[in-house]
């Protein structure tokens, strides 16, 4: 099957570096002609503009957007959705906010005869090897139609243990991705994992702390302990309950640096924390660890301590995230 994708960057160049991989077919397009070539040069068919993409994808037409959400995913849809026909599908698979899907997808469909599809993609820097878990939002028959595809992006079954009373339920969801519902649905599902995300990366980062600080000079003597953090972080991966690729990441930068001196602390946030928090203030939803979690993001850019150099350190692991230069504002 054949894969239009725009958007060549950590994520986008992967996912179709996997599906080559597989036996299907691809055609890139990014503004960055080194890109570009380096996927060329992995198999797939390079294209220099938008129009000549979009000549080089076999009709009924698919093309995956994988840019930052926002204003230059917006534009590009807008560009496609001119050169595109009815029957062609357009993906958006970055984090954009899951009511402009809705909003597009109403448009696309009005007035173009285009099907939309939001992906709420997790996987990071990892999903070449490990595979990219999705969550869709789209209509049913074009979802189907790119099965396939969907299919080969997502990890698989691996080796985690099959899951007991699942056996009348979608297969798919063992996989490693789900249809969530129609357009817009795809994206909420992602937007609250990486609400959970948040949290989870929270938890870890005070537990830490509170280790860290267990030998604190304000402390009585007899109750200082000078505690080994790789140590407990590798035992704690290995059949304790808090054990999670999260932690995996966290034992991986404590081995190469236990005292995160490489790291200031400074933690940003992507956008989707924030939507969860809305998300859960116009359903009157109590959400207060997301919310806390979110909110300590936000004080990390003024003060740095050692569980906020973990969170950025774990937030490095699995997405490639870099912090922003020192000085600057969140």
């Amino acid at each position: 099957m054949q894969l239009g994708m725009i958007g060549l960057g950590r994520m986008g160049g992967n996912i179709v570096r996997r599906i080559m991989r597989d036996g299907h077919t691809a055609v890139v397009f990014d503004k960055s002609a080194d890109a570009v070539k380096s996927l060329v040069g992995d198999g797939a068919e390079g294209s220099n503009s938008l129009e000549q993409f979009v000549e080089r994808l076999t009709k009924p037409r698919v093309a995956w957007v994988m840019l930052p959400a926002g204003k230059i995913t917006e534009e590009t849809i807008e560009h496609l959705a001119k050169l595109f026909e009815p029957g062609d599908i357009i993906i958006d698979g970055g984090n954009s906010f899951y009511k402009d899907d809705i909003r597009r997808a109403k448009a696309l469909k009005q007035y173009h005869g285009i099907h939309y599809i939001d992906v709420g993609t997790s996987g990071g820097v990892w999903g070449l090897e490990r595979g990219y878990c999705m969550m869709i939002g789209g209509d049913k028959a074009s979802v189907d139609r790119l099965d396939p595809l969907f299919k080969t992006i997502a990890p698989g079954r691996g080796t985690i243990p099959v899951t007991p009373h699942r056996e009348k339920r979608d297969p798919r969801a063992e996989m490693g991705y789900i249809h969530a519902g129609p357009a817009g649905a795809g994206h909420f599902v992602k937007m609250v994992h990486n609400g959970i995300e948040y949290g989870l990366m929270q938890a870890y980062a005070e537990g830490f702390d509170i280790l860290r600080n267990k030998n604190s000079d304000q402390l009585p003597e007899d109750q200082r302990f000078d505690l080994n953090m790789p140590d407990i972080a590798e035992v704690w991966r290995r059949g304790s309950v808090i054990s999670s690729w999260l932690l995996d990441l966290t034992s991986i930068a404590l081995a190469q640096h236990p005292d995160l001196e490489n790291f200031s602390g400074s933690v940003e946030d992507s956008g989707e924390g924030r939507w969860t928090i809305d998300a859960a203030v116009e359903e009157a939803v109590s959400a207060n660890v997301l919310a806390a979690s979110l909110f300590a993001r936000f004080r990390s850019r003024e003060q740095h301590t050692y569980g906020e150099k973990m969170l950025s350190a774990m937030r490095f692991g699995f997405g490639g995230h870099v912090e922003p230069p020192s000085g600057s504002k969140g």
